[in-house]
């Protein structure tokens, strides 16, 4: 259906219809509401860039990805997220500005998204702590919200984050309860805000049970399979082993059920595992009965995709607002991972 047949469907004119779509604030509430609604039924969108220049956007959000060997880009947890976004941003009349970049250029395409109005704001992504892009993106006055946190921001700022501290806090205290006390910990890399909030909650609640840290229990790397198979390796094979593991992706969880297994140990009798699960789309945490294969902390990073970019939308459309922030909890979900201590373990 293209705009004159859905000005005839509606009974009003094309120049009206065309407004109603396109923002223009003279349209009554109730009209708007009726062509938007005409609009959805019939599967018309209005042209991206008429919208634009009715609002004087770009109707674009911007991606800015640097190419690094030890980023957590190469998680692939981002492609579940930008597919949230997406949807969220393609029912918006939004479109998706990907900038793939080396590290060293990250700021520079920042000031560029700018200086040419590419994009009306941006998603942060894979926060690290003191991170420079908020201070650089506030100073080029270019709307940003963060996915996850920064802990040494002065400033407020609008970000959406999963409650990685309680989540994490929570796992170890279930494995505790269990009777482990060798729990090690498998965690991202520790200058990612999320990595040190993982760190933080596994820590206490080790501390609050009066159950002293071990450093050697404790991994920080990139998140892939081979990584956490090696760190569990190492922990495995030394004179006192961890009984359990507290692990911050499934993927990384895959390497350490490995390594077990390699040992001739059963996960879940010998050696407990709870992982972060992130819902990946392609990757479920669940065989072919639909039972979940790992006991873990679980938060759909689809639906915070969807989240954030609903977020700074209205950041966008609303430039007084007041900084917002989302934090949601992790639900710990039971699989066949875990068990209690064996005795003698």
């Amino acid at each position: 259906m293209n705009l004159k047949q859905l000005s005839e469907t509606l009974g009003l004119s094309q120049t009206t219809v065309s407004r109603a779509l396109n923002g223009y604030p003279e349209v009554a509430e109730i009209t708007r509401q009726r062509v938007e609604a005409a609009a959805q039924v019939h599967g018309y969108s209005p042209n991206t860039r008429a919208k634009g220049l009715a609002t004087g956007r770009a109707m674009s959000i911007g991606h800015v990805i640097p190419i690094s060997t030890k980023h957590e880009m190469v998680n692939p947890v981002f492609a579940d997220f930008i597919a949230g976004a997406g949807e969220h941003y393609s029912r918006s009349g939004y479109e998706m500005h990907l900038s793939v970049v080396s590290d060293a250029d990250e700021a520079r395409s920042y000031r560029q998204l700018a200086a040419k109005r590419n994009v009306d704001g941006v998603i942060i992504h894979s926060p690290r702590i003191h991170d420079p892009r908020l201070s650089l993106l506030r100073e080029i006055g270019l709307p940003f919200l963060v996915h996850g946190r920064d802990s040494g921001a002065t400033a407020p700022y609008s970000w959406l984050d999963v409650n990685n501290r309680r989540a994490f806090g929570r796992a170890t205290a279930f494995l505790l309860d269990l009777g482990h006390r060798r729990i090690a910990l498998i965690n991202g890399l520790e200058y990612m805000d999320f990595a040190v909030r993982r760190r933080d909650g596994y820590l206490r609640a080790l501390t609050e049970r009066n159950v002293r840290p071990d450093p050697a229990l404790m991994q920080s790397d990139e998140m892939t399979e081979p990584n956490g198979h090696d760190a569990a390796r190492r922990m495995l094979d030394s004179p006192d082993p961890p009984t359990a593991f507290v692990v911050s992706s499934i993927i990384s969880a895959m390497g350490v059920r490995r390594a077990i297994q390699e040992r001739g140990l059963r996960m879940g009798a010998d050696v407990s595992i709870i992982a972060h699960d992130d819902e990946l789309g392609y990757f479920r945490n669940a065989d072919e009965a639909g039972i979940p294969i790992f006991t873990a902390t679980r938060s759909s990073v689809r639906q915070a995709g969807r989240q954030a970019a609903e977020m700074l939308l209205s950041i966008i459309e609303r430039p007084d607002l007041a900084p917002m922030s989302r934090l949601f909890e992790a639900e710990l979900t039971l699989g066949r991972s875990t068990g209690p201590r064996r005795e003698g373990g």
